[in-house]
């Protein structure tokens, strides 16, 4: 392949090398490179590529024009290029290959182009890096159903080990988005309906990855996840309070506690307006109001989506000029409208090539950053790693994933103590995904979102319920009963006739996660209602009326409607997609071999529909006498049991006295310890999840009866108390006032101890003092937790920058 010269031979001059010298801030060293580029070698690295690994090892795998639009790879990169997509998360490849073929790939861009710089390369990594043989992780909802921030930082951290090993720079996670309608499919990639906790969790599994050098990208920044019915790119009909209220604290949170390093836009319109083209959410409030300084990269085909969907650019030119405009840096996952259109756009004078300059600082700030402006490259993707560094499914892996599979099972019903289950007893097992290995598994694990179709095996071993819980308990009873969601129920009599004849029943019922309709949950996969899919509604009556005594297993991607219908279930238990060992932790759990304590990250609805509905709810939005609908959960915010029992006592402010009479000030730039004592009062060991809400009964705008500020997992030996701790500081009181500021306004408000967002355990009276005041992204975003006595400190989410 033909050079088309050398950068410092082309032009001479100390600017000519300023860009190459490492002693020199990234900025510098772009700023002096962006004076060298033709407007070709700049578009050129304001995108992507979406190739596949060849297997072979030998660089871009063959008949991978339809990605490109058709052009030759040679004369894609003859100018540069600014990212490779999903090199290893396209098709099943060894590792090691596919290693290769990453590095023969980036030696082609390099010495292609005048300037020699090799590819930001991405990938996803939401449960687990996308590739052939990789640790499948729990899905987010588990993350959120484990309170364990902790833990989430340390699976990101080998996640992001991984994936650097193999020459990759930048992760597609986390996702942000707070759960504000369960019918929508990509709930199961969500962390929760609170917007603290997914801030806590989201932030935790940032820091993991950065901190193993891979460019965390949040996303989808902002409003997916509220989208009308649920239904996928559906229009978003949020008001702007609720957006900075719910929606956008978490992106602040993982960028000031996380510290990533890039943003994905969504695809939503919010209120008429899509935010690909957005300059008051992408610029405004990200870079002028957070000062973010990192890349924002588009999602998949989004800028087109400007001309093609939402109609609000004529031609490709305008959907680039719209984009780059309101802050889009990278178009990804392949060039289209930042291609040949953006050119044409700019040399005509339609668009400013100023912005086409600020996005490129970005970039090459960003890739200086990575090293991938020195020469040689010192970054890892230019050269092959050897063999044995190469493996991504571990030991290591495998108990992380396994840990955090246990943490994430909820135990939401044990009457008569059915559970653990019995020994010496006949056991059934019924349903559908009891012995489906991808029941385990959300949409973007790579054996669902690649290997499933492609004939290649799934890559890892993935037990499922029946294997792991034979193990356990020999002798098991089995009938699948249904499919996940088919119509066909001629199974169900010989499930209910299996159920009959035993002591007790495990019923295993749940989602098929898939892409675009192939899955009943998933993106693209929504719900009309939150009625089980097919006809497993039917398999769960006929079980039920056998009168065995039945423990319900929910196996989802999302919550289903558990009310009336499951009464009659003596047990339930509910995991999301819990990853590879989630097989084991259900069995674990089950059979008491693990003390279950996992806590709902969303509330379980009673009734299929009145739907969107969190636990989120100003006084009107819950159960009232002006409406016949009782939105009221089955299961609230929060909620699990467990195999022990704890006691809560003598809650109260530190230092102060009980007062009955005043309610304790809390300065409203100040902060506030309260503390509660926990006591294993069982006989095994446990883990309590202690929860903090916020009450403001009386505010210039409706609040949330209660919204979560604080929590912790304390771990307890039996007959062992700790005294838990929270120190809160007034700016977690503060939310959007009738001026659409930000503040901390005074006024009688409690902090409340609970088990749950509806089981209240203790009510600390505090008043809020002093004038109203105006907090901005500079406000203190968490409250840190002590845990004495001994019990494990699990969560304290330090202020990046003090």
């Amino acid at each position: 392949m033909a050079n088309h010269g050398s950068a410092d031979t082309d032009r001479t001059g100390e600017s000519a090398q300023r860009w190459r010298d490492a002693r020199l801030s990234p900025a510098e060293r772009a700023d002096a490179l962006i004076a060298l580029m033709t407007l070709a070698e700049k578009a050129a690295q304001l995108v992507g590529v979406w190739v596949g690994a060849d297997a072979s090892g030998q660089g871009v795998a063959p008949h991978q024009d339809e990605m490109r639009n058709g052009t030759p790879w040679p004369e894609l990169i003859r100018y540069g290029l600014g990212q490779l997509t999903r090199p290893f998360g396209s098709a099943p490849v060894d590792p090691v290959l596919g290693a290769r073929s990453l590095a023969a790939s980036q030696a082609q861009i390099a010495a292609a182009s005048r300037f020699g710089i090799p590819a930001q390369v991405h990938e996803e990594c939401l449960t687990g890096f996308a590739t052939w043989g990789a640790t499948a992780f729990p899905t987010p909802l588990s993350w959120g159903a484990s309170f364990d921030a902790e833990l989430i930082e340390l699976m990101s951290g080998r996640i992001g080990r991984s994936m650097r090993a193999a020459g990759v720079h930048q992760g597609l996670a986390p996702v942000l988005d707070v759960t504000r309608d369960y019918r929508w499919g990509r709930t199961e990639e969500t962390i929760g309906e609170d917007p603290y906790l997914v801030g806590v969790i989201g932030a935790a599994y940032v820091r993991g990855l950065e901190q193993a050098g891979i460019v965390a990208t949040l996303k989808h920044f902002a409003g997916y996840s509220a989208s009308r019915g649920g239904r996928n790119l559906a229009p978003v009909p949020m008001g702007r309070r609720e957006l900075a209220d719910v929606v956008l604290p978490p992106f602040e949170m993982a960028l000031r506690l996380g510290g990533a390093r890039s943003v994905m836009h969504s695809y939503a319109e919010i209120d008429g307006v899509p935010v690909a083209a957005d300059e008051g959410l992408l610029t405004g409030v990200l870079r002028e109001d957070w000062g973010f300084t990192g890349t924002v990269v588009a999602d998949y085909f989004a800028v087109r989506f400007l001309q093609t969907l939402h109609g609000v650019a004529a031609a490709a030119a305008d959907a680039a000029g719209l984009a780059l405009k309101a802050g889009i840096d990278v178009e990804l996952p392949t060039v289209d409208a930042y291609g040949a259109p953006l050119l044409e756009a700019v040399r005509a004078g339609t668009v400013d090539e100023a912005l086409v300059d600020r996005a490129l600082r970005r970039v090459l700030i960003q890739k200086a950053q990575l090293g991938l402006l020195d020469e040689p490259a010192t970054d890892a993707a230019a050269h092959p790693a050897p063999a044995q560094s190469l493996v991504f499914d571990d030991e290591e892996n495998q108990q992380i994933a396994l840990r955090l599979a246990r943490e994430a099972v909820i135990l939401l019903r044990n009457r008569g103590g059915v559970l653990p289950l019995p020994t010496g007893r006949r056991i059934a097992l019924i349903g559908p995904v009891a012995d489906e290995p991808l029941a385990m598994l959300g949409c973007y694990s790579f054996p669902v979102h690649v290997s499933a179709h492609t004939g290649h095996g799934l890559g890892l071993e993935i037990a499922s319920l029946r294997e792991s819980l034979s193990e356990l308990i020999p002798g098991l009873a089995y009938s699948p009963g249904c499919t996940v969601d088919g119509d066909d129920t001629s199974g169900i009599a010989a499930a209910a006739a299996v159920a009959a004849d035993c002591d007790v029943c495990v019923l295993a019922v749940g989602d098929r996660s898939g892409l675009f309709g192939r899955g009943t949950s998933g993106e693209g996969c929504d719900a009309a209602d939150l009625r089980l899919p097919g006809v497993q509604p039917e398999l769960v009556r006929a079980v039920l009326a056998t009168g065995t005594p039945v423990v319900l297993v929910l196996l989802a991607g999302r919550p289903y409607a558990l009310g009336e219908e499951v009464e009659d279930a003596a047990g339930i238990v509910c995991a999301f997609f819990p990853g590879q060992r989630g097989g084991q932790a259900l069995a674990e759990v089950l059979t008491g071999v693990v003390n279950p304590s996992g806590r709902l990250p969303v509330s379980v609805p009673r009734d299929a529909g009145g739907l969107p509905a969190t636990y989120l709810s100003p006084p009107l939005g819950r159960r009232s006498q002006v409406s016949s609908i009782d939105p009221t959960p089955a299961f609230p915010f929060g909620f699990g049991l467990g195999y022990t029992a704890f006691e809560w006592s003598d809650a109260g402010v530190a230092g102060h006295r009980e007062n009955a009479i005043q309610p304790t000030e809390w300065p409203v730039d100040g902060e506030v310890t309260v503390q509660i004592t926990v006591r294993n009062a069982g006989a095994r060991p446990g883990t309590e999840v202690v929860q903090l809400y916020l009450h403001d009964p009386v505010a210039q705008t409706t609040r949330p009866v209660v919204r979560l500020v604080g929590f912790a997992r304390v771990s307890l030996e039996p007959g062992q108390q700790a005294r838990v701790s929270f120190t809160v500081p007034a700016d977690l009181a503060s939310f959007t006032g009738v001026r659409g500021r930000r503040i901390v306004e005074p006024g009688d408000v409690e902090l409340r101890f609970g088990r749950s967002s509806a089981h209240t355990e203790a009510a600390v009276p505090l008043r809020l003092v002093g004038l109203e005041r105006e907090v901005g992204h500079q406000r203190r975003l968490v409250s840190v937790i002590e845990v004495e006595a001994g019990a494990p400190l699990t969560h304290t989410a330090p202020e990046a920058g003090g």
